[in-house]
C-alpha cells in the first residue's frame, strides 16, 4: 500500500539501528530492516487475497459487524508499519523544515491516490469506464486514512525531537518516558474518540433508495446515545452529518449480516423483513474511526523507537513480545466481557489492541527468522512485494492491471484473458469455483506480482510516495 519506507537504499544488512548524529547537514542513508519489508509484503499479499477471494471465502473477508476476520487485520497492520517507518525514516532528516515539507508532500500524494483509486473515478477491473459524479464521490478510503495517521504521528515525531535525549536509560519504561508526547497524543485521541462515540446523541434519520425505478424514503429509528450497533452508532452519525450519505461507501460489510440476508455470511438478496438500515451506506474509513486509527500508528512508531534505541536483539524482542501479548490479551478481555466489542468499521479500542498486538507478534516472528537467523531467502516473494508495495497495491489490489487486460477482449467484454485463465486453468481444472478463485488469486495475482516486483528490484526500480 502506502510505501512509506524507512530508507533509500535497497540492500539488506544485519540490523544495527542507532540514533543519528543530527549535527550532520545531509540526511543519512540508513540500512533496510528486512523483516519490515517482508511484513509489509505479507500485508499487501493478504489484502489481495481477502479482496479478490473473500467473496468466495467469506470467513477471510471483513466481518459483517462485530468480530475480526483475516481481512480486518490488513488496515491496522499497514498503520503499524507506517508508524515503524516514521520512527526510522524521520531520524535521518536533521533539518526540521525539510522533514515537515516531506511529510506534507507525502500526505498530499496519499490523498491524491486515495481519491483517484477509491473515490469512484476508477471502475477497474470489471467496468471498462472511468469518471465519477462529484455529487457522489467517496471522500474517505484506505490511503486517506493512512494519510491522516501518517501526518499526525509524523508531525509529533518531528516537533518532539528536541526533547529526546540520545542516550536511553536501561529501564524498560524509559522509552515511554522519552517519547511521552506521542503517548499524550495517543491518549488524547482515545479520550476524544470514546467521548464522542459514547456521548453523542444519535437521532432518527432518513435516506432514500431506488426500488423498481421508484424512489422510496426509509426511516431508521434511533434516538439513543452510546450504542455500537449498525444503525445508531456515533461513527455513522458523524459521517452522515459531515460527509453526507452520497459520499459514503455504498456496499458496507453489514449487508452480509444475518439481519440483512439469509445467505449470511455470503452476499445475497435482502430478507423480506430486513431492517431499513440494511439498505443504507456506511463509511468504514470514516472521520471518527480514522481518528481512532491514529492509535495504531502511535503503537507502531513506539516499536520503531525500540528498534532505534535498544541495541540487543533480546532487549528488543522482550519489549515487543511482552507489549504485543499485553495488547492482545487486553483487547480480547474487552471484547469477551462485552465492555468494548471488536469492530473494524467502528475502529473500537479493543480492535486497536487486538490488531496492534497481533502486528507486534507477527513482526517479532519475522524479526527472529529474518534479521537474527538470516532466513530472508524463505520470504523473498514477500520481500520483493514489500519493496514495491505501492506498485503492487495499485496494480493488483485496486485491479488497475486487470482492468487494463480486460480492456482487450474478443467479441464480448467478458471474453478476456483474465476470465479465460480463471475459467479454464483454475476453475475448470479443479471443478470448483471456490477453489479455483482461491488458487487464481494466489498464483496469478500474488505470486505473479511478487515476480514482477522481484524483477523491478533487480533493476533498481521502486515506486515511492
Amino acid at each position: 500500500m502506502a510505501e512509506i519506507k524507512a530508507d533509500t537504499t535497497h540492500q539488506h544488512h544485519p540490523v544495527t539501528v542507532s540514533e543519528p548524529d543530527i549535527s550532520d547537514q545531509k540526511p543519512t542513508k540508513p540500512k533496510r530492516v528486512a523483516s519490515l519489508d517482508i511484513f509489509r509484503g505479507l500485508t499487501v499479499a493478504v489484502m489481495i487475497l481477502v479482496d479478490d477471494a473473500g467473496g468466495e471465502w467469506p470467513m477471510i473477508g471483513h466481518a459483517p459487524w462485530n468480530g475480526c476476520n483475516l481481512a480486518d487485520f490488513v488496515m491496522p497492520f499497514f498503520l503499524f508499519i507506517v508508524g515503524m517507518s516514521i520512527a526510522l525514516a524521520l531520524k535521518r532528516i536533521p533539518n526540521r523544515l525539510l522533514a515537515i515539507r516531506k511529510v506534507f508532500l507525502r500526505t498530499l500524494k496519499l490523498l491524491f491516490w486515495g481519491l483517484l483509486l477509491q473515490g469512484g473515478y476508477s471502475h477497474a477491473p470489471d467496468k471498462l469506464t472511468y469518471g465519477v459524479d462529484m455529487k457522489k464521490i467517496r471522500w474517505c478510503g484506505i490511503l486517506q486514512r493512512i494519510a491522516l495517521a501518517y501526518l499526525v504521528v509524523a508531525l509529533v515525531e518531528i516537533f518532539s525531537r528536541d526533547s529526546q535525549a540520545k542516550d536511553l536509560a536501561s529501564s524498560w519504561f524509559s522509552v515511554f518516558k522519552l517519547y511521552f508526547w506521542h503517548w499524550l497524543v495517543g491518549a488524547s485521541v482515545l479520550v476524544v474518540y470514546l467521548a464522542v462515540i459514547y456521548g453523542t446523541y444519535v437521532p432518527d434519520w432518513q435516506f432514500t433508495v431506488q426500488r423498481n425505478n421508484v424512489t422510496v424514503e426509509l426511516t431508521v429509528a434511533c434516538g439513543v446515545r452510546g450504542k455500537l450497533d449498525p444503525p445508531c452508532n456515533a461513527v455513522g452519525y458523524v459521517d452522515r452529518k459531515v460527509l453526507g450519505l452520497n459520499h459514503m461507501y455504498q456496499h458496507p460489510a453489514w449487508k452480509r449480516s444475518k439481519a440483512c440476508t439469509e445467505n449470511s455470511p455470503y452476499e445475497g438478496p435482502f430478507r423480506n423483513d430486513a431492517p431499513s438500515w440494511c439498505y443504507s451506506p456506511f463509511e468504514p474509513e470514516g472521520i471518527l474511526s480514522s481518528i481512532s486509527a491514529i492509535l495504531s500508528t502511535v503503537i507502531g512508531v513506539h516499536f520503531g523507537h525500540v528498534l532505534v534505541h535498544f541495541k540487543g536483539h533480546a532487549a528488543r524482542l522482550k519489549h515487543w513480545v511482552l507489549m504485543g501479548f499485553a495488547l492482545l490479551i487486553l483487547g480480547i478481555i474487552l471484547h469477551f466481557t462485552h465492555a468494548i466489542p471488536l469492530n473494524k468499521q467502528l475502529y473500537t479500542f479493543s480492535y486497536v489492541c487486538v490488531t496492534s498486538g497481533a502486528a507486534a507478534l507477527v513482526f517479532s516472528a519475522f524479526y527472529i527468522m529474518v534479521d537474527i537467523w538470516g532466513l530472508s531467502y524463505l520470504f523473498l516473494p514477500l520481500e520483493w512485494i514489500g519493496m514495491n508495495a505501492m506498485l503492487v497495491y495499485v496494480m493488483a489490489a485496486e485491479g488497475i492491471f486487470a482492468g487494463f487486460i480486460n480492456g482487450w477482449y474478443y467479441d464480448d467484454p467478458h471474453n478476456t484473458l483474465t476470465y479465460w485463465i480463471q475459467k479454464h486453468i483454475f476453475i475448470g481444472v479443479w471443478h470448483s469455483r471456490r477453489v479455483g478463485i482461491l488458487l487464481y488469486v494466489i498464483f496469478a495475482e500474488i505470486l505473479f506480482w511478487a515476480v514482477v516486483a522481484g524483477i523491478l528490484h533487480l533493476l533498481g526500480i521502486y515506486w515511492k510516495l
